[in-house]
């Protein structure tokens, strides 16, 4: 996917944010140039692991196959997958993405916990692009 977004292994892996040393404020994805907060006097940015435990604050299911530039084999059929919306535990902060596989609407609340995973985006003969994944809690994949 995009290089410098997570980073690690396992237990390990975690998504890379940025911190603002004047306001605090944490962006994902990470900032490199200044603040987005526009109410932020101005300082400097460091990067930072976020939490790898969040709430459900929303979900969808995608049930059609994205036009490109998204990577999908037509010659496979479609499989639909849920879409979720994280608060992060710490940072109060929102992020995207998708469920592990063989998790669908139907298996999500809003407010259940959920933690960050490492995932495939899609992988043919030469490559694997990796993403992240949320999965809920006590649930082993």
């Amino acid at each position: 996917m995009v290089a410098g977004w997570f980073t690690g292994e396992g237990d390990d892996f975690r998504l890379l944010g940025t911190r603002c040393s004047a306001c605090t404020s944490v962006f994902f994805p990470r900032e490199d140039v200044c603040c987005r907060n526009p109410a932020c006097p101005g300082g400097g940015l460091r990067e930072v692991a976020l939490s790898r435990r969040g709430r459900v604050w929303s979900y969808t299911d995608g049930r059609y196959r994205p036009p490109s530039p998204y990577v999908s084999d037509p010659e496979l059929p479609w499989e639909p997958y849920a879409l979720i919306a994280v608060e992060l535990a710490a940072e109060r902060l929102v992020v995207l993405g998708q469920a592990v596989p063989g998790v669908t609407v139907a298996g999500l609340t809003v407010g259940m916990e959920v933690e960050v995973v490492p995932g495939v985006l899609h992988e043919d003969a030469e490559t694997t692009w990796t993403t992240w994944h949320w999965r809920p809690t006590g649930v082993t994949a």
